[in-house]
């Protein structure tokens, strides 16, 4: 740490740079580490809080895809499990709080659909093993048109050629 901040002080383009990298993480878990129960379908079921920043200065709205690669089994997977699709967030937003409901989103974002065919956020819920789950957000050149409720993947195919930037944050959960 202490080269990184040495270098950081000797080179300030450097620092610039690296005070502008989009990043996201919750205080609910650090980075790989495990999400709460309270967040997950053995507890309240509530999404964790979320925190961004470093949004690139030409990005209009930012969606966030979270998704858990690992279902249903760990060791043999066979699908990606969507728990929450989110698009259009005002650049400007700074993160979402716990337990976020439709009527408290920023202004102007819109849901998607995740497996379970709603929308809003869906905890971990895994059948067996340690599955991780990404929370990936996504700035975009332009707001979307209304999708209606998106899947991930009619969301993913919406956004092409529009992303100026990605960030992500991966927590675990077992049961």
């Amino acid at each position: 740490m202490l080269a990184r901040t040495a270098l950081l002080f000797a080179f300030p383009a450097i620092a610039a740079v690296a005070a502008m990298t989009f990043n996201i993480g919750s205080p609910a878990f650090q980075p790989s580490g495990a999400i709460p129960r309270q967040y997950t379908c053995d507890g309240k079921d509530v999404s964790p809080p979320l925190a961004w920043s470093g949004v690139p200065a030409q990005a209009k709205s930012l969606a966030l895809i979270v998704d858990d690669p690992d279902a249903p089994d760990p060791r043999a997977p066979q699908m990606t499990w969507v728990h929450w699709v989110l698009y259009n967030i005002p650049a400007s937003a700074a993160g979402l709080p716990e337990g976020v409901q439709p009527g408290d989103l920023p202004r102007g974002t819109l849901e998607g659909a995740n497996d379970w065919q709603r929308t809003g956020w869906g905890g971990p819920c895994p059948p067996v093993g340690r599955h991780r789950y990404f929370f990936k957000l996504y700035a975009l050149s332009e707001a979307l048109p209304d999708l209606g409720r998106p899947t991930k993947a009619q969301l993913e195919k919406a956004m092409q050629g529009k992303v100026v930037a990605r960030a992500e944050v991966v927590g675990t959960y077992q049961r």
